[in-house]
């Protein structure tokens, strides 16, 4: 989600490094989930809209042409199991990872462990209030990640938002043991160049990389200015987290002036992000690739060397995609879907004005060998139901459903709910499942909806952004092998090979 980066005042530090074991000590503690939660860093919740735009979303409902305020609607091969709604943790849901019977649940107040061993009633094991937008989150052995991309006070859970005259400004990396699951310690933390918007893990054997991903919005930031072209590198050794620490800043889009080689956005390219960063990134290890999506470009490249990735292929789309968000491999390596998450995750893009081709998915096969592989692109991919006009609804996260020969995703739409859809005819691309709840709001856009629809274990998961966790159970023949296939973990931006 993009709204963040321009409704909050922040400052940043381009110093990057892990913090010095004095200051962890005295910074590095957990604040109990019932503190009072600090709002600096949520997007504001509620947009205007115009008088006809809340009259045609009332309109719609009283047609039956969407489903009423909050009301749960869902295609017959979906049966939602279970929700478990927000506790104490006030701000908004964000990302989820897994691990055997838990889920970890991101919040932009801390985050929510899950036992999800009985998938019709999750049990919350703890919750841990630590604020920092957007906690995007992810899991390896007995370690739990965090990212920070807001302007804090400093490095600990206790921390407050920071106004963008501060000059002591933190923004970066958390790390936790969670090898108990009850009370999850905080043990590091590494500042990065432009915080850390979103980050990939890269786990080997006696480390963990990070790649995380961050950009520089405006000029308006002073300490990070564009081009930000580049992600940083952490490792984090598995039996010593607290030495964490920057191992590299390598450049994707290398290039002369103020823009970079990435791609320049407006005037140039009209309602295009200019390219300062990344925004996302996916790796999948089993074929040392990665696929990035970065603002205004989407990229593959080869991961063979951790430290110093390698671009092998660049691509833009001037006339449909605004923002680059995420990407997806398929389970051949032969195809990549990219996100564009038009109007920053707070807008209302699926309607009939914006169309079927924007804020939409885009379909890209790879094709070649080794480093002369090219992204190519096929077709576009959208919800095929309307939303009202007050009613935040775009492309966003999903994952693979594991089945042998076919290409199947679920993936969250905010406001536009849950899709299952197929890509197996990368031109031709259709839905097969749909859940989905009605406007929060028909009298003002509020901001809402699925953050993050994972399949996992045989289930699908969801982290609403303001109802909670939901639990769906997909009952389809299209589908139904999926369920024999059990990971021991899953951060769906460190895609497994799932039939390895």
């Amino acid at each position: 989600m993009t709204l963040s980066k321009e409704s909050r005042t922040r400052h940043r530090r381009l110093g990057v490094g892990a913090a010095a074991a004095g200051l962890l000590a005295a910074l590095l503690t957990v604040a109990p989930a019932s503190a009072t939660p600090d709002p600096g860093d949520g997007p504001a919740a509620r947009h205007p809209v115009s008088k006809s735009e809340a009259a045609g979303a009332k309109s719609a409902v009283a047609a039956g042409e969407i489903p009423g305020q909050d009301e749960i609607v869902h295609s017959r091969n979906i049966e939602h199991l279970a929700n478990i709604p927000k506790d104490a943790l006030a701000g908004f849901n964000s990302d989820l990872a897994f691990q055997g019977k838990y889920a970890y649940a991101g919040n932009y107040d801390g985050f929510r462990i899950f036992d999800i061993s009985n998938s019709k009633a999750p049990k919350t094991v703890s919750q841990v209030l630590c604020p920092g937008s957007q906690n995007d989150i992810s899991v390896s052995g007995d370690l739990l990640f965090l990212s920070t991309d807001s302007s804090r006070s400093d490095n600990s859970c206790a921390s407050t938002a920071q106004p963008a005259t501060e000059k002591s400004s933190w923004e970066g990396m958390k790390i936790f043991d969670i090898s108990d699951k009850r009370n999850p310690r905080y043990v590091a933390a590494v500042e990065t160049a432009c915080g850390s918007h979103t980050h990939t893990l890269v786990p080997e054997r006696k480390n963990v990389y990070i790649y995380v991903s961050s950009y520089s919005p405006s000029a308006s930031f002073p300490d990070c200015q564009p081009p930000h072209d580049g992600i940083s590198v952490i490792k984090v050794p598995r039996k010593a987290p607290e030495k964490a620490a920057v191992v590299g800043f390598p450049v994707l889009f290398p290039g002369e002036g103020a823009d970079g080689g990435g791609n320049p956005g407006a005037p140039t390219n009209p309602g295009v992000s200019k390219t300062t960063g990344c925004h996302d990134l996916t790796v999948l290890p089993s074929k040392d690739l990665a696929a990035g999506a970065c603002m205004g470009d989407g990229i593959l490249f080869s991961i063979k060397d951790p430290e110093h990735p390698k671009v092998i292929d660049q691509v833009e789309d001037n006339v449909n995609f605004a923002f680059w968000h995420s990407a997806t491999f398929n389970q051949k390596a032969d195809k990549v879907v990219f996100t564009d998450e038009l109007g920053g995750g707070g807008a209302a893009t699926c309607n009939a004005a914006i169309g079927p081709n924007r804020g939409a998915d885009g379909i890209y096969d790879i094709v070649g060998r080794g480093d002369h592989r090219k992204l190519v692109f096929r077709g576009y991919y959208k919800i095929p139901r309307h939303q009202a006009d007050t009613e935040n609804c775009v492309a966003h996260n999903g994952s693979l459903i594991p089945v042998r020969g076919k290409d199947l995703m679920v993936q969250a739409w905010y406001q536009g709910g849950v899709s299952v859809w197929d890509f197996t005819d990368s031109a031709r691309p259709k839905e097969i499942a749909y859940f989905e709840r009605g406007p929060v709001s028909t009298d003002v856009l509020q901001v809402g909806g699925a953050w993050s629809a994972y399949y996992y274990n045989g289930y699908i998961y969801s982290n609403d952004i303001l109802k909670g966790f939901d639990v769906l159970k997909l009952d389809d023949r299209r589908t139904d092998s999926a369920r024999r296939v059990h990971l021991p973990e899953l951060n769906v931006q460190s895609q497994p090979d799932y039939f390895d």
